[in-house]
């Protein structure tokens, strides 16, 4: 297993800030966020979520220690499904808590991106 650790980097005045924990678990990549996904923090999500060069790239994203997220983060999210999916790969959503489940459910996104309720059941077909 690797880990890593990416942060967002704070505007000034901006408190909030997203941490992303990088792991490996039998080939798939999980992310691990903590905080709020906006406009301010989306790159640091962008970058974790970057799979490039990756043949057949599978990607978790655990989403149990975010507490907001914004239209930004639903971009981000439906760009990095395109990608994977055309890189023979795939994306997962894992954990969220209820209003960011709200936020994904409004939009549609559960519809084309599996969304699972448990962090193991994402790592398992």
């Amino acid at each position: 297993m690797s880990t890593g650790k990416i942060t967002g980097t704070e505007n000034a005045g901006q408190t909030d800030q997203l941490s992303v924990v990088t792991t490996a678990t039998d080939g798939i990549r999980v992310l691990s966020l903590a905080g709020e996904i906006d406009h301010h923090t989306g790159d640091t999500l962008r970058q974790a979520l970057d799979a490039s060069g990756t043949p057949h790239p599978r990607i978790v994203v655990d989403l149990h220690q975010v507490t907001f997220m914004d239209s930004s983060g639903i971009n981000i999210l439906i760009t990095a499904h395109q990608a994977l999916s055309e890189a023979g790969g795939w994306l997962r959503l894992a954990a969220a808590s209820e209003s960011v489940m709200r936020t994904i459910c409004i939009v549609g996104v559960d519809t084309f991106i599996d969304c699972r309720d448990t962090l193991r059941q994402a790592l398992t077909n």
